[in-house]
């Protein structure tokens, strides 16, 4: 049998309906290498509950418990899986089968990234491509703007003690664990390709966190105070530098200045004597 090289976590709360086409995005892939584990985070909905029960008899694993929020379904489905590398699923999102075959290959390639992640395709309320761009440290200090379904090695789970339940409000634990990956000093890698589809719904939880902003940005700054003092401090050394650049170009400026009226006057007076001597030879 084939040892999974990528373990799927699906945590699910009520959300059955969309359930059977987050598993299937998974198995369709066809890949001996991935396993798919799926957490019943206490779903109270009778569709939720038929939906896992025809997983368990398709012989899909299911852990159930009581409802404890997202990031500790996640935590409990990567406790249990067996893969070196993650990928959590939301259970109203799909998958892409090419998203296995980067995070394999980039990750087996490169032992200094932890994370790999791509680009998305909206689907329900909003339609299009969310390009999420490249790595910018600066930018994920300011706001998280990668999702969770992204690819990592379970070190970084193990690092950083998984994800944090904690948080004021959920639907930004993600944003807490790629910090924690960063402070860990691992790389990022970006693949410009849409690699799931996500999806977009009124009443979402990542729209439950507006209005909690000055209390999440509190909990980020003292949770991960020395990345931001290092990112701090990276800035004002760009400051300075800058400054002192500035200064070097206002030297060199002054200075071109200067030797530019120099050779301007020295030029005219040897044009002058010149001009004086041809008029002697013409008196002459």
């Amino acid at each position: 049998m084939t040892e999974p090289r990528i373990s799927v976590v699906i945590p699910c709360f009520n959300h059955g309906e969309f359930l059977p086409q987050a598993v299937a995005s998974v198995i369709d892939a066809k890949r001996a290498d991935v396993e798919l584990i799926v957490v019943d985070d206490g779903s109270t909905d009778e569709r939720t509950r038929v939906e896992m029960d025809a997983l368990r008899s398709k012989g899909i694993r299911v852990i159930r418990q009581e409802n404890k929020g997202l990031a500790a379904a996640r935590n409990a489905g990567i406790a249990a899986c067996t893969g070196e590398y993650i990928l959590p699923l939301d259970a109203d999102n799909r998958v892409r089968p090419e998203y296995f075959e980067h995070g394999i290959r980039i990750l087996d390639a490169n032992p200094k990234v932890g994370v790999v992640y791509g680009d998305a395709k909206y689907v329900g309320t909003q339609t299009g491509r969310w390009s999420v761009g490249a790595f910018d440290l600066q930018r994920l200090l300011e706001w998280n703007y990668i999702d969770a379904c992204a690819i990592y090695r379970r070190t970084i789970w193990e690092q950083t003690g998984g994800y944090d339940g904690t948080m004021p409000v959920q639907g930004l634990e993600d944003w807490d664990f790629w910090l924690g990956a960063a402070e860990h000093e691992w790389e990022f890698s970006y693949v410009p390709e849409v690699l799931f589809i996500y999806r977009v719904a009124e009443g979402s939880m990542i729209m439950g966190t507006q209005g909690f902003g000055p209390a999440i940005i509190d909990f980020i700054a003292r949770k991960h105070g020395n990345l931001y003092r290092l990112a701090w401090s990276e800035l004002m050394r760009e400051r300075e530098s800058l400054v002192a650049e500035r200064a070097s170009l206002e030297n060199e400026r002054r200075s071109l200045k200067w030797t530019i009226r120099n050779l301007s006057g020295l030029l005219r007076s040897r044009i002058a004597h010149k001009l004086n001597g041809q008029s002697e030879r013409v008196r002459r």
